[in-house]
């Protein structure tokens, strides 16, 4: 399978957000499982800057986009076994930043009308196209366009993940021809309109052939309006097509076992590095050096919908538990304003960075003890699946990617990998993080469980590449092999294997049921024996030799009835059939038989 993915940044080129650890991690994955896998993105000043002496130049052509006839250059680049595109035109992507110019539109106009048009250059014509979030919504578009008059784009099939609905690409109507080039036909029938205004995601979602969101979770909820940002009605629309996909982590680079950012390596085997890391910490973040007291971490855009209104109502309440608070992030600026100075009143408890340092995460994520995800939504996050895998212990608030890969802990059966509450409320926060903090203070081996089965996650792009491959294989009409569609639902979890064991013997069963039909009843002695017996049988396994008796004792009677059955049928006509049966229930030996077992 051919596919060619188009984002907008993608580790280790550059990075934003979340999208760029996807699209860095996924294609690797994807090709691992067999797929031909390319990535194209811009070639943006910081990608020049550190990757430009390993970039091949392969050709150059010229895009058309509106009134504009604009030079493109492609680049390429191998990485793991997959082909990295790199569209480099110096007037849209040759800044210091990514994202944040007045003319963002025309420049991801731009490049989503390059990745169409410069297709002919690539080493291989894709079959499936996969966008990410609005910067390439208008790839789908282009496609459906361009199809009408050339039938080579009509084979290209397109997936679109929807990262963040909250961005999704919006301007004004006078830029549908001008800027984007396309005829006012589309907007004409709505597919592209939204509000009075052009909505590119709009329009990708009903164009696309697969959409799916970055969580099972989330993927529901964007049939919301509290969470869907105005498009619930299209996503209820397109939910035929819609899927969510719960994103991963590269496991080998968070590896606490191995991880080179770290001041002490440490695995579920030897944690005693865990605690240099923690003391590593609070003296980085100038707290006290308190081995035995919680540390409760946040690293976050400080953004209302990280759900820090929650944090400010209930801090002093927080701080009055015995734990230390480490916060690193910035954002907004009254949230900015309030951690600075709450900080200051907490001096040696709660430390406060208003930045965001990727070596100072990583020390965060190994040292702490619990990490704070109050959120009030979340698409997927990565943060909660990297403090598990380094052994901090999230709390969350149960909302899409959150409460898909955290499960509430329950001392009364001792299950879970973490803390959760429900409601976006400030009361219930506190009241699970008190929980956690005086787990972990006075009952530190139940804390230590948890932990153990926190770290044991498995949260590697392995299995979500298989989801999307069937993805891709649903909309191209390809097979793929049954070991794969076999392994699809990952998150649901696997049917016992008890249950596939026993599931021929029913269906003989019934087989047999309707081969005896108004004839004797097989012998029912031993089958109560077993269901009885069912709870015994779980618990402990039977061995293969009584297995195949039982398998033996089972037949014998329906080959009886069977045999039975066939002699009927050669029987001249007496008596009714009814008229057999009452005799036979009256005074047969089945009847002499069901009474001794009832007795």
């Amino acid at each position: 399978m051919k596919i060619l993915y188009a984002t907008s940044e993608a580790v280790p080129f550059c990075k934003t957000g979340g999208l760029a650890d996807v699209a860095g991690s996924l294609p690797a994955a994807l090709a691992a499982e067999g797929a031909e896998v390319a990535v194209v993105l811009p070639l943006y000043q910081r990608v020049k800057e550190k990757f430009g002496e390993q970039l091949t130049f392969e050709c150059y052509d010229y895009v058309d986009l509106g009134w504009r006839h604009s030079y493109c250059g492609l680049f390429s680049l191998e990485k793991d076994g997959v082909t990295w595109y790199f569209l480099d035109n110096e007037q849209y992507f040759n800044r210091p930043d990514l994202y944040g110019y007045i003319d963002d539109g025309e420049r991801f106009g731009f490049f989503s009308r390059a990745v169409v048009r410069m297709l002919d250059h690539l080493k291989f014509w894709p079959e499936v196209i996969h966008c990410n979030d609005w910067q390439t919504a208008l790839v789908p578009i282009y496609l459906k366009d361009d199809g009408v008059r050339e039938d080579k784009y009509r084979s290209i099939k397109t997936a679109l993940t929807i990262h963040n609905i909250e961005y999704q690409g919006r301007y004004g109507m006078e830029v549908l021809g001008d800027l984007f080039g396309l005829d006012a036909g589309w907007a004409a029938d709505g597919t592209i309109m939204m509000d009075g205004d052009v909505n590119l995601l709009k329009g990708a979602i009903l164009c696309a052939d697969a959409v799916n969101a970055v969580s099972p979770t989330y993927a529901n909820e964007l049939k919301m309006a509290y969470f869907a940002h105005r498009l619930e009605n299209i996503m209820r629309q397109c939910e035929y097509k819609l899927s969510g996909v719960l994103n991963g982590i590269d496991m080998k680079l968070y590896d606490p076992a191995s991880d080179p950012r770290i001041t002490a390596n440490y695995s579920l085997e030897d944690m005693s590095g865990k605690a240099a890391d923690k003391a590593h910490l609070q003296k980085l973040m100038g707290l006290r050096e308190e081995p035995y007291v919680p540390i409760v971490a946040i690293v976050s855009r400080l953004v209302s919908h990280k759900g820090l209104d929650l944090i400010c109502e209930v801090l002093h309440d927080m701080m009055e538990l015995p734990m230390q608070l480490v916060i690193l992030g910035k954002g907004d600026q009254k949230y900015e304003e309030f951690f600075h100075w709450a900080g200051q009143q907490y001096q040696g408890r709660m430390s406060v960075r208003l930045d965001y340092n990727e070596e100072l995460s990583m020390a965060i994520y190994a040292g702490a003890d619990l990490f704070l995800m109050p959120s009030k939504s979340e698409p997927c996050g990565l943060s909660q699946m990297i403090a598990m895998r380094y052994g901090t212990l999230p709390i969350v608030r149960e909302t899409g990617g959150l409460k898909d890969t955290v499960q509430p802990y329950e001392a009364w059966r001792d299950v879970g990998n973490g803390f959760t509450f429900a409601n976006y409320s400030s009361a219930d926060m506190l009241h699970v993080i008190r929980e956690a903090v005086y787990l972990y203070k006075d009952y530190p081996d139940a804390f230590s469980r948890l932990r153990k089965r926190a770290m044991e996650r498995d949260f590697s792009w392995a299995r979500s590449a298989k989801d999307y491959l069937r993805i891709y294989a649903g909309i191209t009409g390809q097979v793929l092999p049954v070991q794969e569609r076999e392994d699809f639902h990952p998150f649901d979890g696997a049917a016992p294997a008890a249950e596939a064991e026993t599931a021929p013997a029913v269906e003989t069963a019934a087989e047999a049921a309707s081969a005896v039909e108004n004839t004797e009843p097989p012998r029912p002695a031993e089958e109560p024996a077993e269901a009885v017996s069912a709870p015994a049988a779980e618990a402990e396994k039977p061995s293969p030799a009584k297995k195949s008796a039982r398998k033996a004792a089972a037949k014998k009677p329906v080959k009886k009835a069977v045999k039975k059955a066939a002699a009927k049928k050669t029987e001249p006509a007496g008596k009714p059939a009814v008229q057999k049966e009452e005799k036979s229930a009256k005074k047969g030996p089945a009847a002499k038989r069901a009474k001794k077992a009832a007795e």
